[in-house]
């Protein structure tokens, strides 16, 4: 379909033309002292300065025009924040000792507990003192708020809960024979809290960087690493740039593929997200993002078919041994080519049942097949947009509670907001696509 021109393309437009301009922070005393550290370790200024934006929070402003091409950081080896970090550190003789061999994800979040607890003894402490306090994480949110999320990212974030609890649970024992290391009792320093920080540290700011294996690790993936002062670096879906560690120079580089002017924010691109995936892996949404979609789960498109129809358990079996249960999405341009492909199968007649190969490959069976699939995608599109709408009334009264964190709400309504936007622009492409059909 047609890229979306109309009123909401508009508005995206004039959010991407508002003024970008930050707030030089440059001059605070803990980007004073990371400075001081970095210069320590063989950083060099590539005239980056830390600054407060409208919209984004804290990120790097550009002191000058950058050119396409260019390198915007170059950090040290000997500023990242890895597993041999933590090997060569007090705890890397219990680790070794460790038996089965932790996680590479568990040792470096058992370092940011130990040496934040460490306070000024720690040779980390400039980087530590930058880092977030707090995260938003949907695994991070009140449970009444991750109630307000559309299902699918609901279900992924109860996963992702479960999981960080159990991966902390399993640890205990470990955290108990580090007790050698600390004055207090570890059950203070290795506590839920601290490690729920720790974890959301690793997963929302590491840089991918493989590593070699360490033996005295699992064997899971070796390819997290901490970047100070490049993690201050803003996502943008609209930016590209090519991040790799350079072997030759023994640093980690990001050279931007796109201009940048003067005093404006630099972004880097997470990769091609939705918001939902930026919401559970990084805690935020990104406004006017073009990989925005909303996901229709695979399972819910049968209650909009006939219960009659006997052959719907076969239709479905075919559609997941075919990957068409997944990643079924309303986007800006309107429902996808996998999400009308897997209702025009499922509203194939029976006497025409034989050609569901021929639907899988994009072919049209006929007027009525592809009349029926548009209008259950339409019927579709429109109870997403009365539940999305309802929650967004529970919110604002929610706000004006104040029984939950406004921030948290915040987060939930602009998540939805954008949803609805989206969902609106499908059902005007349906319509207009209906209208024209013969």
């Amino acid at each position: 379909m047609q890229q979306r021109r109309g009123r909401t393309g508009r508005v995206r437009r004039q959010r991407r033309s508002s003024d970008s301009r930050g707030v030089n922070e440059s001059h605070r005393p803990e980007f004073i002292e990371l400075r001081k550290w970095l210069k320590d370790r063989q950083f060099e200024d590539t005239g980056l300065v830390p600054a407060r934006f409208p919209g984004t929070g804290r990120g790097l402003m550009s002191k000058t025009s950058l050119q396409e091409g260019q390198t915007i950081i170059s950090l040290p080896e000997s500023c990242l924040l890895t597993t041999d970090t933590v090997i060569r550190s007090s705890l890397g003789p219990y680790i070794k000792k460790w038996k089965p061999p932790p996680s590479p994800l568990l040792a470096l979040c058992t370092f940011l507990i130990s040496e934040r607890h460490a306070g000024g003894r720690s040779p980390w402490k400039s980087y530590l003192d930058i880092l977030p306090k707090s995260y938003t994480c949907p695994v991070c949110l009140e449970p009444g708020v991750v109630a307000l999320l559309p299902e699918p990212l609901k279900a992924k974030a109860e996963e992702q809960r479960a999981h960080v609890r159990d991966l902390f649970a399993s640890s205990g024992a470990f955290f108990s024979t580090l007790q050698p290391l600390f004055v207090e009792p570890v059950g203070g320093i290795f506590s839920y809290s601290a490690f729920l920080w720790a974890w959301c540290t690793v997963n929302t700011r590491a840089v991918y960087l493989r590593s070699t294996r360490q033996e005295c690790l699992s064997a899971e993936p070796d390819t997290c690493a901490l970047a100070p002062y490049l993690d201050l670096l803003n996502h943008s879906p609209h930016v590209q740039v090519k991040a790799a560690f350079n072997e030759k120079t023994s640093r980690y580089e990001i050279r931007t593929a796109s201009r940048c002017r003067k005093h404006q924010e630099v972004f880097i691109c997470y990769g091609p997200h939705d918001n939902q995936r930026l919401l559970l892996e990084y805690g935020f949404v990104s406004s006017c993002n073009p990989h925005a979609c909303v996901p229709v789960p695979g399972d819910a498109l049968v209650k909009y078919l006939p219960a009659a129809d006997k052959q719907m358990h076969k239709k479905m079996s075919i559609l997941r041994d075919h990957g068409f249960t997944e990643n079924l999405t309303f986007g800006w341009d309107g429902p996808s080519w996998r999400l009308l492909t897997a209702l025009k199968l499922l509203c194939l007649e029976a006497e025409k049942f034989t050609s569901w190969k021929k639907v899988l490959l994009g072919e049209a069976i006929s007027d009525t097949n592809e009349k029926t699939s548009l209008g259950i995608a339409q019927r579709i599109c429109s109870d997403f947009m009365e539940e999305t709408q309802a929650v967004l009334h529970k919110v604002s009264d929610m706000k004006e509670g104040k029984a939950l964190p406004a921030h948290e709400l915040t987060l939930v309504e602009s998540l939805r907001k954008e949803e609805l936007s989206i969902l609106q622009a499908s059902a005007e492409i349906m319509s207009s696509s209906r209208a024209l059909s013969p």
